[in-house]
Order: structure tokens, then sequence, then C-alpha cells
């Protein structure tokens, strides 16, 4: 399936409500999104039943979402800022806390959250069903990989910046991947998250090695 929409605005809130009542309507239309859609399905879901589930007239829907793109994307915008302040929380650990410790503590709290939240893989998928979302996904990736590029800095010290932007890239991209992987019908999750820390701890310690290697002009 493919969508006509051409401009980046139609992917984003018409209007963010800045009233205690208005905000909880948006609010409400974005919880009925995520339930509706774990149900149905992106090839289901309708801005139309978002409107019924969540009890409003599809007319104030309209007045933040222009279709059903823009739930999506703001779903996804929110799923993306969650993982934000996770990585903000931990960084403040940053260097008490060695770094296989810390990604393994980071991991198990990812873990927890795609395990409780099926409605997590569901925006992820529905983020891939057109080639606008998709870049928009990637841009939200991207702002997780500049988190994490700065993450990495005092685990990595002396290595471009460059070197650990695509260090973060890879981590996001497989952390994501592996995540939405794990929590698949007959997908054993606990399996799939102990595989994810072993790709991650191995490809972070061949980037330390290198990085050590660097420094020492070996």
């Amino acid at each position: 399936m493919t969508t006509q929409i051409a401009d980046p605005a139609e992917f984003l809130p018409r209007r963010r409500p800045s009233q205690e009542r208005s905000r909880r309507r948006f609010d409400d239309i974005l919880r009925a999104a995520r339930a509706l859609l774990v149900e149905v399905g992106f090839e289901s879901f309708t801005s139309e039943q978002v409107a019924l589930r969540a009890g409003v007239p599809i007319g104030s829907l309209y007045q933040f979402f222009g279709n059903k793109y823009a739930i999506i994307c703001e779903l996804d915008r929110l799923d993306t800022a969650n993982v934000q302040t996770a990585l903000a929380e931990f960084a403040a650990e940053i260097p008490t806390l060695a770094w296989g410790d810390l990604l393994e503590k980071l991991l198990d709290h990812l873990a927890a959250l795609w395990r409780t939240d099926p409605s997590r893989r569901a925006v992820w998928l529905a983020m891939q069903a057109t080639p606008p979302t998709r870049a928009l996904a990637a841009t939200h990736e991207r702002e997780l990989a500049a988190q994490v590029t700065r993450l990495l800095a005092p685990l990595t010290p002396g290595s471009k910046i460059t070197h650990r932007q695509s260090l973060a890239e890879v981590l996001v991209y497989v952390t994501y991947s592996m995540l939405n992987f794990s929590i698949r019908d007959g997908q054993s999750h606990p399996d799939a998250v102990v595989q994810l820390k072993t790709l991650l701890t191995g490809y972070l310690i061949a980037a330390e090695t290198e990085a050590a290697q660097q420094r020492s002009g070996a």
C-alpha cells in the first residue's frame, strides 16, 4: 500500500493542544489509536475507527490529525521520546558504571518496554508501510543515534566523532530490529534479548579495541 501524500506537514499534527480539555482529547485519541492498531493492524486502521474508539467526533480528530499517517507518526515520535528519556537517565551513570553493565541494564529496560507494550511493534511496523513514513522513522532513529553518539564519547575516548556516529547508528538500528523481532509470534523474547546483548557487546568490544589501537598508533 502506498500513499499519495507528498507534503511532510501532512505527517505532523495539525496543531498541538494548549488547553487542558484539548490535551485530554488529544491524548484520548492517541491511546485509542494504539489499542486499535494492535487489534486490527495498519491496513485496516482508519481515522474514523480511531475517533469512534476515542469517543470523539471525527471533526475533532481532524482538528489535530489530517490523516491516519499523522496519527501513526505521532505515536512513533512519542515512543522515540520515551526511549530518549531512558537514555538520558542512563547517561547520568556514565562514567561511574562500566559500559558493559550499562548496556545490559539499558537493554533490559528497553526489552521490558517492548514485552509489556505490544503497540511498540505495531507502531514500528506501521511506520514501514510507506516511503514517507519510513523516512520519518529514520529521522527519529537518527535523533536517538545522536544521543547515543554523545553517550559513547566517554566510553570510546579518542575516537573520531564520525566513528562514534557510525557506531551509534548501527546500535540503534540493530536494537530496534531485534527488539521488534523478539516479540514476534512464536519467538522466544528472553532468548532474542540474550542474542541482542551478545551482538552489541561483541560489537562494542571490537570498537573499543580499535579505538585503543588508534590511540596507541598500532
